[in-house]
């Protein structure tokens, strides 16, 4: 299992301070939200936010675009030190060259899917990411509260991926807590991105802790199931 604290729900006068902080805590990511105003009701931030982050985290960084024109962002997200960016299937017909486009520069690929869209939308471009990030809250604002109504997409998507033979990472992003990232590590998730459950905490370390050690036994009871 993979804890991602999301940038979004740190302390934005400390990037470097709270990326070292994620970095000594253990967790194998850090997610990025990457908003434009357009796609999304809200406005984050952008490429210099990455480069000033990366030195202070070793591990991967992992870029979310909730942006209307990705295309021109994937070129200085990459120069930045992005691991691994998302695009959205809600872009339509730029998605299979914006996905060709993050794997020409070296980078993993994910897909994300918001809550109203159909999870058949993303199917025809499972074997070509390394990621599928299901949203559980509306994209835009952190804090709002897990949609439960997205628990079977998570599930249909591991489906897939057992019955395609893939290999991608199921990733969560939305009101993710201990109770949800359970829920969702039952439904097949195994990538959990959580903003104010973790950063929230007296001791990030502790928290990221006890969501892995929580995620990882309930996934092992699926999977016997």
């Amino acid at each position: 299992m993979i804890i991602a604290p999301s940038l979004l729900a740190s302390d934005f006068a400390r990037f470097g301070h709270e990326a070292a902080r994620v970095h000594r805590s253990g967790a194998e990511w850090l997610h990025l939200d990457i908003m434009d105003g357009h796609f999304v009701p809200n406005i984050s931030f952008g490429p210099q936010v990455v480069r000033a982050v990366r030195p202070h985290f070793e591990r991967t960084l992992d870029v979310h675009l909730m942006c209307s024109k990705p295309e021109i962002l994937l070129e200085p997200f990459a120069a930045a030190g992005a691991d691994s960016i998302t695009i959205h299937v809600e872009l339509g017909a730029q998605v299979t060259p914006l996905l060709w486009k993050i794997r020409s520069l070296g980078k993993k690929v994910g897909i994300a899917v918001n809550p109203p869209t159909h999870i058949a939308e993303v199917k025809p471009y499972l074997s070509k990411v390394d990621l599928v990030l299901i949203m559980t809250v509306n994209p835009g604002f952190g804090g709002q509260p897990f949609i439960e109504e997205c628990v079977p997409k998570i599930q249909q998507v591991e489906t897939w991926r057992r019955q395609l033979g893939l290999k991608y990472r199921i990733e969560v992003d939305g009101g993710i807590n201990d109770t949800t990232a359970v829920e969702c590590a039952r439904a097949g998730a195994d990538t959990f991105v959580a903003g104010t459950a973790l950063f929230g905490k007296p001791s990030l370390t502790t928290a990221v802790k006890r969501m892995r050690r929580l995620t990882t036994a309930a996934g092992q009871h699926a999977s016997l199931l």
